[in-house]
């Protein structure tokens, strides 16, 4: 059934993804202030711009994520967790972590549930959600099922698709069958590949809470235009197959 929607539901869909690692700081800066303007769920930022996106997000109701064990999920868990600790301190409310992909792989599933549960224990303890990476591009179907299931066991409160540095980003497939594993105390985040409104759009429609993305000036501008038309609705999941391309 299709869903009539505002401007600023897709707002508090985004992630505004600030994670080249080419990114100045003045580009993180006028990232963050874009973000604040368009009133997005959060920025996502290298660790090392934590401080400064706090900064300028800390009286809004933008919050400040960052990511752990990026890109590969490949820390040990005593750095991941050192990561954590040092990201809340300095303002992070949601931390984006990369599940340990070659230890998945290797079929080492207690390791990878210890390694996400020892982050999600110590970030609930500090107020904080933990959304998971999975990193489908590398993994089956099969796998994907698997991992969703290993991570809401391991208490994560998001799992999520792609870093964005892979071959490969969000699929509408995946999503369906994220949104179909898990139970309704996880949500879904699509990320690597959502850059137009259409997109943004497909994922909400298949059971996406949020989307990671660079294009968000332009998606909020289209999002706005629709609203004002009174034609921002969400398609029918059955309608959709794939994402949709940029326009």
């Amino acid at each position: 059934m299709q869903e009539k929607i505002t401007a600023i539901d897709i707002a508090k869909m985004i992630d505004h993804s600030l994670l080249k690692p080419e990114m100045t700081k003045q580009e993180v800066i006028d990232g963050c202030i874009l973000a604040k303007k368009y009133r997005c769920a959060t920025v996502c930022v290298k660790p090392c711009d934590v401080e400064i996106a706090y900064g300028i997000l800390k009286n809004t109701n933008v919050l400040t994520t960052t990511v752990i064990g990026f890109p590969h999920g490949s820390n040990v868990t005593e750095l991941k967790l050192k990561e954590s600790e040092i990201a809340i301190n300095q303002g992070c409310k949601e931390i984006d972590m990369v599940m340990n992909i070659g230890r998945f792989r290797s079929g080492e599933d207690d390791y990878v549930q210890s390694d996400i549960k020892t982050v999600c224990d110590y970030a609930h303890s500090r107020g904080v959600i933990v959304k998971v990476i999975l990193e489908n591009a590398y993994l089956t179907s099969e796998e994907i099922e698997r991992a969703c299931k290993i991570c809401e066991k391991a208490g994560a409160d998001c799992v999520k698709t792609s870093t964005g540095y892979a071959k490969s980003g969000a699929a509408i497939p995946d999503l369906k069958l994220m949104r179909k594993t898990c139970s309704s105390k996880v949500f879904i985040k699509a990320a690597g590949g959502v850059r137009s409104l259409a997109g943004a759009l497909a994922v909400r429609a298949v059971g996406a809470a949020r989307f990671g993305c660079t294009a968000t000036e332009k998606i909020m501008e289209d999002a706005q235009k629709m609203e004002a038309e009174g034609t921002l609705i969400v398609p029918d999941a059955d309608t959709i197959t794939e994402l949709p391309a940029a326009n």
